[in-house]
């Protein structure tokens, strides 16, 4: 936008400084972000390079066309030759008459005297405020840039790398959020990469932690949850087809859990539609395939059922078969170093055969395992190296002797850092083949081997995984200057019961674990009931021990006796205490901490499982004294999942 005072329509001076404080700041705060102009600028070095760095990292760029400034426009192109999306053009007064922006849509606002008309100032507040939410609740839909819409194929520049100019605040501060992200996937903490990915800095860099998380979900078989990330950052990055691949693996394996809203053929869609786009993308048509695969064996493969009987439904259920052959056929020819598909088709061309069923030829079988064996020699990746030297197994088990098998597949189990869960997939593989009846001497000679190697390897364990997570939130005790009591001390022995009853309703015990803070009140009063009953304890602090005392703690009516509780609370047996500035780093600007504690420790209830999630809160159904209350917690689990257990203190404490 122009800055300063400037000649405006039908010859009247306009201070557009006026313009961005009155109108453009209330409009982008009241949307949720927050807003900057290139004048703000600071730090030395190229004003262009700054210029062209901000334009690209940019969430929302906004122009002012009020008059033909030259500037203005060129940023517009720039901005239109960087982004697809993500520009909203506004004007007072005339509507501009520049040819290229003639047929973009543009918001007007009333300019009256100097700067923005009073009279109709709060709607012009609320017309931007709605058009910036409309473009971007449309994101993936709409391109606001002229050439990304009449050029569709056009790529735009990969904005997470390029950096320029001397926006260095930007980086340092991104950087810093980018190594706790990277500590809290290394370390397993899903809940906390929950929480990070949400305050990037930008919607690039959210974006790409989004699917970074959905990824963590994903092999954490958390589906619902990873469904739901993956689709908010594909939301900002429609085109990431590694985000959409996982979308399909988390749907696959939602509707074969049964899951309400989900189907096969959903899945199947979903592939389908990645297809049209990536035609030759073997990765999709691999997963296409293991989808088909897996309902064929599903059509078969039965606890109650012998082995003929598998035989005869496996080979009834042919369509499937073949349906599952072609797909994995397909990744393969269109990526010959695929060898994970390869192998899959060749096993697949073999069981048909070995069925009695006329699908594929001996010719094609022979020429696919010298393939196949030619790919998985070349396999240069060294975390790979497992797979392939077990696809040579595999191939020994279609077409070599006991001898050949047993031979390939030591060789695989013998490298080094081999997991249990790896080797239990290639055993799995095998049992399908035992189960048809398939070359029983052959597998026969790798089940051995599978079975000795696994006997020398501890099963591992996956962690303590809790039969259900009990989530509180309540009221503090009242301090002694509240003017409207809403937790006074009296109503403690009313209280203690009602959330003890709670736990033992939920059948609250050894196998759960909880989460709460530990303020004075509900929190110590739930913390002191779920050490009774032997459960095990997470306390997240919003801040360090001595500021959390200061500040939740000792304001409370008799605080030295809760501090004495809170002591004892956190160093009992089987209590673990997470400091959030510790774990999760600054606070970001414009975040408040308990809002951003609470969303920490519902998000790391949800990522033990949405459907674990138990919430008891002690709660008068009101608002609280600020951010971050018992209010918002409710809200935010409610928004996730319904099981809440609502102890109303208006009820409970109504004869106090």
């Amino acid at each position: 936008m122009p800055y300063g005072r400037k000649p405006g329509p039908d010859g009247l001076e306009v201070d557009f400084n006026r313009v961005y404080k009155e109108l453009i700041v209330p409009a982008v705060e009241a949307a949720g972000f927050s807003v900057f102009r290139a004048d703000q600028e600071q730090a030395s070095g190229s004003i262009l390079s700054d210029m062209f760095q901000e334009l690209l990292i940019a969430d929302l760029v906004i122009a002012d066309l009020t008059i033909p400034n030259p500037n203005v426009w060129y940023e517009i192109g720039v901005r239109h030759a960087l982004r697809a999306r993500g520009t909203v053009l506004i004007f007072g007064g005339k509507a501009p008459s520049a040819f290229d922006l003639y047929t973009e849509r543009k918001l007007r606002y009333g300019l009256s005297g100097d700067g923005p008309d009073p009279s109709t100032l709060q709607v012009d507040i609320q017309n931007l405020t709605s058009a910036i939410r409309a473009t971007i609740s449309n994101w993936s839909e709409h391109k606001s840039s002229p050439v990304y819409h009449h050029l569709p194929h056009l790529q735009e520049p990969d904005w997470k790398t390029l950096r320029l100019g001397e926006v260095k605040a930007f980086w340092q501060r991104h950087e810093a959020w980018q190594k706790r992200l990277d500590l809290a996937r290394a370390s397993g903490h899903l809940g906390d990469l929950l929480v990070l990915a949400d305050e990037g800095p930008v919607a690039a860099f959210r974006a790409e932690a989004w699917i970074c998380a959905g990824k963590a979900l994903r092999r954490s078989a958390q589906f619902a949850l990873a469904q739901t990330y993956l689709e908010k950052g594909l939301v900002i990055e429609p085109d990431r087809l590694d985000a959409q691949r996982e979308l399909g693996i988390c749907l696959q394996r939602l509707a074969q859990a049964g899951a309400p809203g989900h189907s096969v053929q959903r899945a199947r869609q979903h592939y389908e539609s990645l297809l049209e786009i990536h035609p030759r993308d073997s990765e999709t048509w691999a997963l296409l395939g293991r989808l088909d695969k897996d309902v064929w064996v599903a059509s078969w493969r039965r606890a109650d059922s012998d082995q003929a009987t598998m035989r005869a439904d496996a080979a009834y259920a042919e369509p499937l078969l073949k349906a599952a052959l072609d797909n994995y056929e397909r990744a393969f020819r269109a990526h010959p170093a695929h060898y994970y598909s390869g192998i899959n088709a060749l096993t697949l061309s073999h069981l048909a055969h070995h069925l009695n069923l006329a699908i594929g030829s001996q010719h094609v079988r022979d020429v696919m395992a010298g393939a196949v064996r030619f790919a998985a020699d070349n396999e240069a990746d060294k975390g790979q190296r497992y797979w392939a030297e077990v696809t040579q197994g595999d191939l020994e088990v279609l077409i070599g002797t006991p001898t050949d098998v047993s031979r390939a597949y030591r060789q695989a189990v013998s490298l080094p850092d081999v997991d249990w869960f790896s080797l239990n997939a290639s055993r799995d593989q095998l049992l399908m083949l035992r189960n048809l009846g398939f070359r029983p001497e052959a597998v026969s000679a790798g089940l051995a081997v599978f079975d000795h190697k696994l006997k020398a390897l501890a099963r591992p364990q996956d962690g303590w995984q809790p039969r259900q997570v009990l989530l509180f939130s309540g009221h503090m005790m009242d301090t002694p200057t509240r003017p409207t009591p809403r937790f006074p001390q009296q109503g403690e022995p009313l209280a203690r019961p009602a959330i003890e009853d709670a736990l033992d309703q939920l059948g609250a015990g050894p196998d759960d674990l909880a989460l709460c803070q530990a303020a004075a009140g509900g929190d110590l009063l739930f913390l002191e009931a779920c050490r009774q009953r032997g459960v095990r304890c997470e306390v997240l602090l919003p801040f360090e021990e001595p500021v959390f005392i200061e500040r939740s703690v000792m304001p409370s009516i008799d605080g030295p006796a809760w501090r004495d509780r809170f002591y004892d609370a956190l160093r009992a047996p089987g209590t673990t205490v997470r400091v959030m500035p510790q774990e999760l780093g600054p606070l970001p600007d414009g975040i408040d901490p308990f809002e951003r504690c609470n969303l920490w420790l519902l998000y790391r209830a949800l990522a033990r499982g949405v459907g674990k999630v138990r919430m008891v809160t002690l709660w008068n159904g009101g608002g609280g004294d600020g951010p971050g209350g018992t209010a918002h917690m409710v809200g935010e689990v409610k928004r996730h999942t319904g099981q809440v257990i609502w102890l109303d203190t208006r009820e409970l404490f109504k004869a106090l």
